[in-house]
């Protein structure tokens, strides 16, 4: 915190304005943090979105049946939560994608995010039959959010279910202390955010720069209960 005073007092003198240095500040704060952390979220990931969208959106309209890019558009507009062109596309997807875990998985969160979710249950859990680590368990925290609600031992058992595939990912505990956040577990909230500086701390190097940034945010979320 220091630093920040000093800096931002060197900035002031420099600039000559307490806000614009403020500014500055901020936008050397934030270089920082993508470059290092990764805390913040990128302002750039939602124009290159935007863009691929509208990339694929050509390439569909002059090959309508081109179903890799139906597929890509449908995962980047679920992105934008915007489920109901998703789930449009990906109906339209099944055939040729009807033994692939990624696709399940797919319209299975899209069906979950429209209110289907017996549908959405039953096509992700088609997904993990297919493929018990389609894009590393996420889709049993999908579950558990999805139910954690209205049935909230079918959402302990799918976060006990995704506990069982990952062991040494930050990442992976941190998203476990959210969904028992949600549940009101604060004890076992506490201690899958610790157990997400843990993973963290035994990391080698390397792999430190890609988990960081959830070990940061375990770190706030655990001061914060």
């Amino acid at each position: 915190m220091l630093i920040k005073f000093l800096i931002f007092g060197l900035l002031w003198r420099i600039v000559g304005n307490p806000f614009l240095a403020v500014l500055i500040l901020l936008i050397i704060l934030y270089f920082l943090d993508r470059r290092y952390v990764g805390v913040f979220p990128s302002f750039m990931k939602p124009i290159k979105r935007m863009r691929t969208i509208s990339r694929l959106r050509q390439q569909i309209a002059m090959s309508p049946n081109e179903v890799s890019s139906k597929l890509d558009l449908a995962r980047l507009l679920i992105e934008r939560k915007r489920y109901n062109e998703a789930y449009e596309l990906l109906l339209e997807l099944e055939r040729p994608y009807e033994q692939s875990a990624e696709y399940w998985e797919a319209l299975g969160t899209t069906e979950l995010h429209l209110g289907h979710m017996e549908s959405g249950e039953r096509h992700i859990l088609q997904a993990l039959d297919i493929n018990p680590r389609v894009k590393y368990g996420q889709p049993y925290l999908t579950l558990a959010n999805a139910f954690k609600e209205s049935d909230r031992d079918k959402a302990l058992t799918y976060v006990q279910q995704f506990q069982d595939i990952h062991s040494s990912s930050s990442e992976a505990y941190y998203l476990l202390g959210s969904v028992y956040r949600s549940l009101e577990r604060t004890a076992d909230a506490k201690q899958a955010y610790e157990q997400s500086l843990n993973v963290y701390r035994s990391l080698p190097k390397y792999k430190k720069r890609q988990e960081r940034r959830w070990a940061v945010r375990s770190w706030f979320r655990k001061r914060g209960l």
